[in-house]
């Protein structure tokens, strides 16, 4: 007698449809809409205009995850607090998309670069090109997750369009074995990333104005969650004041220029004294705000570190600061 069919045995895609341990789950992102069948034949202007408006009801099916979101922040901060790390699967472009963020936090608000992984189906090699089957891997995903020896600290965000990426599923499963947070962002309801996950983020985008192209509702949804998700971490890491990127990198003349400016308005010290103690700081800017109000070089760093790095608490030290 053949042994039953597993998951992957029983997908419908052309139907949009999966059977997974009996009950059948709806993927809308890959219905078909009769409004766009004609499509190729329109306007350009016409297209633009229906691609533009599942652009906004993109960013609109964001709204009601806000809440899921801030308590996935809340727990990643602590475990990231601990010393743990961020850690990005996905396939194809969710995977990208996952990428994408992770790559801006170092230069945007120094977040240390070993602090950060990225377990992508197919390898490095997949962020350029496509990788046929690497998805469906579910060895490579829990392979993945112990090769980077994920731990209780690390917070593991899979990001799949369908919720059901193998490659992507397995890795979740494996990091939440091991402790870790679990963050699972995905665009069809009742998927099962969002089962697997300490903290599901859905954001229901629907059918696609091309049929089953998540690149582009899914794909902008997933890539404002990250926006958001990994924004609110920063903050909360103390690694943003009064709106400014405090732990900037500085690494041209227009963000040195950023860095003066930013002390300037910190602490209302001129020009020449934000110039100054940037130098004096190796331009560290919370170091230099302090530098500016009257501490050496040796006192801000001891400051800064009793404070955890948060210069909303050091500057209290200084009465003259405008805090």
């Amino acid at each position: 007698m053949a042994a039953p069919a597993g998951p992957e045995q029983l997908l419908r895609p052309e139907t949009g449809l999966i059977l997974v341990s009996r009950k059948i789950i709806v993927m809308a992102t890959e219905n078909f809409s009769s409004r766009y069948q004609d499509l190729d034949s329109w306007q350009s202007l016409d297209i633009l205009a229906a691609f533009y408006e599942g652009q906004l009801a993109a960013v609109a099916a964001v709204g009601p995850s806000l809440p899921a979101i801030a308590a996935a922040a809340e727990e990643a901060v602590a475990r990231l607090r601990r010393g743990g790390r961020l850690v990005y699967v996905g396939a194809g472009t969710s995977g990208r998309i996952g990428v994408q963020d992770g790559t801006e936090l170092p230069p945007t608000f120094n977040w240390p670069d070993d602090r950060i992984v990225y377990l992508l189906a197919g390898g490095e090699g997949a962020i350029m090109r496509a990788v046929e089957n690497a998805e469906d891997s579910v060895a490579d995903g829990m392979e993945g997750i112990r090769a980077a020896d994920v731990g209780a600290d690390d917070v593991v965000i899979g990001v799949a369009a369908s919720g059901r990426t193998p490659f992507t599923l397995a890795a979740l499963n494996e990091a939440k074995r091991r402790g870790a947070q679990t963050i699972g962002i995905s665009n069809n309801a009742d998927a099962p990333l969002l089962e697997a996950s300490s903290h599901p983020i859905l954001a229901e985008t629907g059918e696609e104005v091309i049929a089953g192209s998540t690149r582009m509702k899914a794909g902008t949804a997933q890539k404002v969650i990250l926006n958001l998700l990994s924004t609110l971490i920063m903050v909360r890491l103390g690694r943003v004041y009064r709106g400014l990127m405090v732990d900037m990198r500085a690494t041209n003349a227009k963000l040195r220029r950023r860095s003066e400016i930013m002390v300037s308005q910190i602490t209302g010290c001129d020009d020449p004294a934000a110039v100054a103690a940037l130098r004096q700081a190796d331009g560290d800017m919370k170091a230099a705000s302090l530098i500016a109000l009257g501490a050496s070089p040796d006192e801000a760093r001891a400051i800064l570190q009793r404070h955890d790095g948060n210069l909303r608490q050091a500057l209290a030290q200084f009465p003259s600061s405008e805090d």
